[in-house]
């Protein structure tokens, strides 16, 4: 059973940074594909990014060229860097982990994480 823990949320003013952590318990960390969800009040949970096992990164259209994720296997953990952020990028990020490879359908994950509250005023 995996446990996974976010942590960095927050808020911070338009065009503003932050980094959302996620440690990860329970697991071979490093066969696992990791992903960022994010969920706004009144919308569906949304796919943001995945690092898969093999290293292959994927970001959605909506924060391309805005986040980056990373994985640190050595510490069993993965980060979101968010950067000119905007008032839509307000919203609840989860951390979800899956053995497949890279996904971004979040019913194909298994472990999810407890969210972090990001919030950007404008």
């Amino acid at each position: 059973q995996v446990r996974l823990v976010e942590s960095g949320g927050g808020l911070v003013q338009a065009g503003g940074s932050l980094r959302l952590s996620c440690a990860a318990s329970g697991g071979t960390f490093s066969t696992y594909t990791m992903g960022w969800f994010r969920q706004a009040p009144g919308k569906e949970r949304e796919f943001v990014a995945y690092t898969s096992w093999s290293g292959t990164r994927y970001h959605a259209d909506s924060v391309k060229d805005r986040f980056t994720i990373s994985r640190e296997n050595a510490k069993n953990t993965v980060y979101l860097q968010m950067s000119s952020l905007k008032p839509e990028d307000t919203a609840v990020y989860y951390c979800a982990a899956t053995r497949l490879g890279g996904v971004v359908r979040r019913e194909m994950y298994d472990y999810w994480g407890q969210g972090a509250q990001v919030t950007v005023s404008s």
